[in-house]
């Protein structure tokens, strides 16, 4: 460990060197008597990514602050924010990356995330900084104010809490934990979803998560519906809160265009992650096992059983082993559905505005124009009751042009001005006699055994090269893995650790079905923590955020690379 004296002198020396010359001032450097400075990675130029960066302050971290892991990861979410808001990032004087000081901001959701670290008498910050140089040559004296002034007087004004501060730390940690209270009383109380009332459900814009000014909120206005649940508080003095329970089986959420039924569907898609105070979703939660389905044509299906919903095509295609690198709407739809049941998922979120028609519904005249021998397709109207029924998994589902699900409904809720109704009982009254046509039982979806061979890393001279260029898109080796239709993905954090995961999953490919392998993982990271995924916590791992296994499961189905045993 060398000394602040000992790392000015050596930028002083190297001032005016060519750029690698800054390779000289890897590890670790001690700034002061409760300050430590880490470069972990330094830049190759100064247009390259950014060095990695570590600043670990000591200082005592309350026991209350790590008393269970979702308090720990609510407080680190915090300073992270808090880091966020004093790093001063942007160009300085300098070419390329100069003088950039970059950190991996939370959103909207709560994750657990690697930005900042609580450990034993320390909390560590890890950040992204741009070496200044002009032209290829080091700027050592610019480097010197960087590094042990700029870059550690910030992570001491973001990390150093003042007593208001403290309470908002509370207010925030308080708002998590009562969001994964609501969302624990689900299941016992036989619900899928609550939408608290007075939440903001609309967003600022199609490109911002943000809660729009104005915004109506959201408020169950029928005290004596069914549908009306008062779900127990836990911070910070209790009480209970009042909204819309959504329950296990079937719901639809119907109404006119332009008037909300897409927005709730949205926020109940978010609401598997907790959310930060003031973002208008805080009492917006569902099983966190829920998974978005949506067709998505062109993509690849790699062994996928979705004889319940395709049976004998047309070209001969097995649909029990269903391969395909272009797969259509419904096959997409159908592969998707069956990847999230095998994930783990118990409730399925679907919007007709995204769904293949002829996997959703065929009503009564197509039935008698095209005989049911000729139709390889069961719509999913002809197997949404029988998913209850037989097989423990819900869907909610927007529908604003087919009342043919109306006889399958447990719940019906009617968006209006984005003010919901229950119109349950009028849905059943015009539901008619329609009966389904008749369909051989659904299986229980085949098991895949997933084979590490075809997922491979490397790309170039680097035996590892995973980043994520864009949010909906993983680099991962040579191949590209498109994101998009995986809408609960919220962070480009995840994408860089589903990245990771991927890697670290093709250790359990050893024979193994993939709900297992999806198990050691997860079992993994509870044990060692997301560090483990950037290399461990003596490295710089700190742009990752840790998604779900059900997005884990669904980029690993969308690679091309990858195959499974026959």
């Amino acid at each position: 460990m060398r000394s602040r004296s000992a790392l000015v002198n050596t930028l002083h020396r190297i001032d005016g060197r060519g750029y690698k010359a800054y390779q000289e001032i890897r590890g670790e450097t001690r700034l002061d008597e409760r300050t430590h400075l880490l470069v972990d990675h330094v830049q190759g130029d100064p247009f390259a990514a950014p060095s990695m960066v570590r600043v670990r302050v000591d200082r005592e971290v309350p026991t209350p602050w790590t008393a269970d892991r979702l308090r720990q990861v609510a407080v680190e979410d915090w300073f992270a924010r808090r880091v966020a808001r004093h790093v001063r990032s942007g160009r300085r004087a300098g070419s390329g990356k100069s003088g950039q000081v970059e950190v991996d901001a939370p959103g909207q959701e709560v994750l657990e995330r690697t930005t900042v670290r609580l450990k034993p008498g320390a909390v560590e910050v890890r950040l992204k900084v741009g070496l200044p140089a002009r032209g290829r040559s080091v700027l050592g004296r610019q480097a010197v104010t960087l590094l042990t002034e700029h870059v550690p007087d910030a992570v001491h004004a973001a990390i150093h809490t003042s007593p208001q501060d403290l309470n908002d730390l509370w207010h925030f940690v308080h708002t998590v934990e009562n969001q994964a209270h609501l969302r624990a009383q689900l299941a016992e109380r036989g619900l899928v979803a609550f939408v608290g009332d007075g939440s903001i459900l609309p967003r600022e814009s199609g490109i911002s998560d943000r809660p729009m000014k104005d915004a109506i909120p959201f408020r169950w206005p029928e005290a004596e519906s069914p549908r009306t649940v008062e779900l127990s508080l836990r911070h910070p003095e209790g009480g209970s809160l009042r909204g819309l329970g959504l329950p296990e089986g079937v719901t639809l959420v119907v109404g006119g265009g332009y008037h909300g039924k897409s927005t709730l569907l949205e926020a109940l898609q978010r609401g598997v992650y907790d959310h930060a105070p003031g973002d208008g979703r805080q009492t917006v939660v569902c099983r966190n096992d829920a998974v978005k389905i949506r067709a998505e044509d062109g993509r690849r299906v790699e062994s996928v059983d979705i004889s319940g919903f395709i049976q004998s095509l047309p070209s001969g295609h097995r649909t029990d082993r269903f391969r395909s690198d272009d797969a259509s709407g419904s096959t997409s739809q159908a592969a998707a559905l069956v990847e999230a049941l095998e994930a783990g998922s118990t409730l399925l979120l679907m919007d007709e505005d995204t769904s293949a028609t002829n996997f959703m519904i065929r009503d009564a005249r197509m039935q008698a124009l095209v005989a049911r021998e000729d139709e390889p397709i069961v719509p999913f109207v002809d197997r949404v009751r029988e998913l209850w029924d037989r097989f423990g998994v819900s869907t909610i589902l927007v529908m604003g042009g087919s009342g043919d699900y109306f006889r399958h409904a447990d719940a019906v809720v009617q968006m209006k001005n984005y003010r919901p109704i229950d119109v349950t009982d009028k849905a059943r009254s015009l539901a008619g006699t329609e009966r389904d046509e008749d369909a051989p039982s659904m299986a229980p979806p085949g098991v895949r055994v997933p084979r590490p061979e075809g997922l491979d890393p490397s790309r170039g001279k680097r035996s590892v090269k995973i980043d994520a260029p864009r949010d909906e898109e993983l680099r991962f080796g040579e191949t590209t893995v498109d994101l998009r239709a995986l809408e609960q993905c919220v962070d480009r954090s995840q994408v860089r650790a589903i990245g990771a995961c991927l890697h670290q999953l093709r250790r359990f490919m050893d024979g193994r079905p993939l709900p297992e392998v999806l198990d050691a993982l997860e079992s993994h990271l509870d044990v060692h923590g997301i560090d483990v995924l950037g290399g461990g916590s003596d490295v710089h791992p700190g742009d990752l955020a840790r998604p779900r296994r059900q997005e884990v499961a669904a980029a690993l189905s969308r690679h091309r690379g990858f195959r499974c045993r026959d």
